[in-house]
C-alpha cells in the first residue's frame, strides 16, 4: 500500500467529516490529474470506497431516525436500475480507452461544476418558495413521487458514470422537492440513498474491470480515521466558509477536467 494514497484518503476522509460532501468530489479527480490514474478506474475505485464510508455514517442517521425511507425507496426505484442499465450499457459498447476517457471526464467535469454551483446556491434552494406569510412553495403532492423517481434516475446515471452527484447535488435537488423536511434528515435520507447506489455502481465497475483493490485499500485506510476526526471538529468550523472554499475547489478543478487529455 502506497502510503502517498493512504495520506490522500485521510485528508479527503477530513473533509468529508468537517464539511459533509467532498468524498467523489475530491477524490476522483483528485486520482485522475494527481497521480494519473485511468478515468474510468479512478470512478469505480471511488464508488466502492464511497459505498463502504457511507455505510457508516448511514447506519448512524438510521438509528437516529434521521431517515426518510419513503424518499430513499422512490429515488432507488430510479437510480438503482439507472445504474444496472449504464454499467450494462458501458458493457455493450465496449468503448475503447480514448472514448471511455472522453466520457467519463466530460461527465465527470459537468458534475463537479453542478455540485460546485449546488454548494454555492444550497441555502437559497432551501429558501426558495419561503414567503412572509410562512407559506412554502411546493410540487404538488401527485407529482413528488414521480419527481423524485426521475430525480433517482439522473443521479444513477450521473453517479455510475463520475461517481458524483449522490451527495451535494442530491442533497440540493432534495431541499427544493421536500423544503418542509428537516434539513437533518434529507441528509440522512441522502447518505441512505448513496450506499446502495454506490455498492451496485461500483460492483458493476468491478465486473467490468475498472476497480484497483490495492488502490481501494489504502484509501479506506487512510480516510476511515480522517473521517472520524473530522466529524469531530465540524462543529468548531463555520460551515459557509468550508462550502465556499470547497466550491471553489470544485469549479476549479471541474474546469480544469473541461481540457483534461
Amino acid at each position: 500500500m502506497d502510503g502517498i494514497y493512504i495520506l490522500s484518503g485521510f485528508l479527503v476522509g477530513l473533509t468529508v467529516g468537517v464539511t459533509g460532501v467532498g468524498g467523489g468530489s475530491l477524490m476522483t479527480p483528485l486520482l485522475v490529474l494527481a497521480f494519473g490514474i485511468a478515468p474510468a478506474t479512478a470512478v469505480g475505485t471511488d464508488l466502492l470506497y464511497a459505498s463502504l464510508t457511507k455505510t457508516l455514517g448511514g447506519w448512524v442517521h438510521g438509528r437516529r431516525g434521521t431517515v426518510d425511507w419513503k424518499i430513499v425507496g422512490l429515488l432507488s426505484m430510479g437510480s438503482l436500475p439507472a445504474a444496472v442499465l449504464t454499467v450494462a450499457l458501458l458493457k455493450f459498447l465496449a468503448l475503447d480507452e480514448k472514448t471511455l476517457r472522453g466520457l467519463v471526464t466530460g461527465v465527470l467535469s459537468v458534475a463537479l461544476l453542478l455540485t460546485a454551483a449546488a454548494l454555492l446556491l444550497k441555502d437559497k434552494v432551501r429558501n426558495f418558495g419561503r414567503r412572509k406569510d410562512g407559506m412554502v412553495f411546493e410540487l404538488h403532492h401527485g407529482h413528488l413521487p414521480a419527481a423524485t423517481i426521475f430525480t433517482g434516475v439522473l443521479l444513477g446515471i450521473m453517479v455510475t458514470i463520475s461517481s458524483v452527484g449522490a451527495g451535494a447535488l442530491g442533497m440540493v435537488v432534495l431541499l427544493f422537492l421536500y423544503p418542509r423536511h428537516a434539513p437533518v434528515k434529507l441528509v440522512g435520507t441522502d447518505i441512505v440513498h448513496a450506499v446502495p447506489l454506490t455498492a451496485i455502481a461500483g460492483m458493476g465497475h468491478l465486473a467490468l474491470g475498472t476497480v484497483d483493490l490495492v488502490l481501494l485499500g489504502s484509501l479506506l485506510l487512510g480516510s476511515l480515521p480522517g473521517i472520524y476526526i473530522g466529524s469531530h471538529l465540524s462543529s468548531k468550523v463555520p460551515e459557509k466558509t468550508l462550502r465556499l472554499i470547497l466550491a471553489t475547489m470544485l469549479l476549479i478543478i471541474g474546469l480544469k477536467l473541461v481540457f483534461y487529455r
